[in-house]
């Protein structure tokens, strides 16, 4: 037994390595052509939602898959992706100061509907661990501790004044003032709410999903993570959606079902959140910003490279 885990075989970690690069070829392909995106994020979610989703996400399906949040949460990341790609393909629109409300606000809107699943999770009272929408759920302090985390990360989103689009061919929406501090613990809190509430599938929908955005962010394209991790969040979910027997019995990687891995998890998902969320506000107030008009990290070197790249 591991940590956080069940251990597994070579083979079973091979998939979840081969689901990373999946993940990061599709994104490229969704990120280069814009025909390519339009294929992958509008016509194959249509012709899943009329043909095959009814069935394979039906409510009250043996998977889970049929929630009000998997629904919700499939759709809302195709808004992500299409809005995302307006921004970038249609330059008079990119050009409209309040349409960069738009990338914090989808943002902000997935976050709090999982901290809202975190705070329902605890709500189910499954103190030792039970089967709630045929998904293993252990309700704990852990629970409040994530949904504060979350809500934490959504007050530290900033900067989004500043997003633009690159001037290369592939036309990415950067956002420079996203700098790694934020997607750290951005990622510590979603992997913490997979843990929490869809436990025994996290090895790949917390782990593998973000990795195959946090690599591009870090070593792809930078500047360009929450299109990443808009673009990887989709096709997993669809892919989940349409195959959801994969995580439950084609290639199952289990949690341990520790409360003490729980309670870890999310207390250092907290406090990287609550880090993030003081040292901003010292920013802010050290070099008298206002968060809703300026950037806040113009003076670090993750910024500057940014500009410097994508200008």
């Amino acid at each position: 037994m591991g940590i956080l885990y069940e251990t597994t075989s070579l083979s079973g970690w091979a998939i979840v390595f081969l689901v990373i690069i999946g993940l990061i070829v599709l994104n490229e392909l969704g990120r280069y052509t814009k025909w390519g995106g339009l294929f992958l994020f509008l016509v194959v979610p249509i012709v899943l939602t009329i043909f095959v989703w009814p069935k394979t996400a039906a409510p009250g399906n043996e998977y889970g898959t049929g929630t009000w949040f998997n629904w919700v949460k499939t759709y809302s990341a195709l808004a992500g992706c299409l809005g995302f790609m307006a921004i970038r393909y249609r330059p008079s629109l990119a050009k409209k100061k309040w349409i960069l409300w738009f990338p914090p606000l989808i943002l902000a809107v997935n976050i709090f509907e999982a901290s809202i699943r975190d705070f329902q999770c605890y709500s189910y009272g499954a103190w030792n661990g039970e089967y709630i929408d045929n998904l293993w759920v252990m309700s704990g302090s852990w629970n409040i501790m994530n949904g504060i985390a979350g809500l934490l990360n959504i007050v530290a989103i900033c900067g989004w004044v500043g997003i633009f689009v690159s001037k290369n061919k592939s036309k990415d929406m950067i956002w420079p003032d996203m700098i790694w501090a934020w997607i750290i613990a951005y990622d510590l809190w979603n992997f913490a709410y997979t843990y929490n509430c869809i436990a025994d599938h996290s090895i790949y929908c917390g782990v593998a999903l973000l990795c195959s955005c946090t690599i591009p962010a870090f070593f792809i394209k930078r500047g360009a993570w929450l299109q990443h991790r808009a673009q990887t969040l989709a096709l997993w979910i669809m892919f989940v959606m349409t195959v959801p027997s994969f995580a439950d019995r084609i290639a199952p990687v289990s949690t341990t079902h520790n409360p003490t891995a729980f309670f870890v998890v999310s207390l250092i998902a907290l406090i990287a959140n609550a880090t993030l969320v003081v040292y901003q506000i010292h920013k802010i107030r050290k070099n008298k910003l206002n968060a809703f008009k300026d950037e806040i990290y113009t003076d670090t070197k993750a910024y500057k490279k940014v500009i410097e790249e994508n200008s």
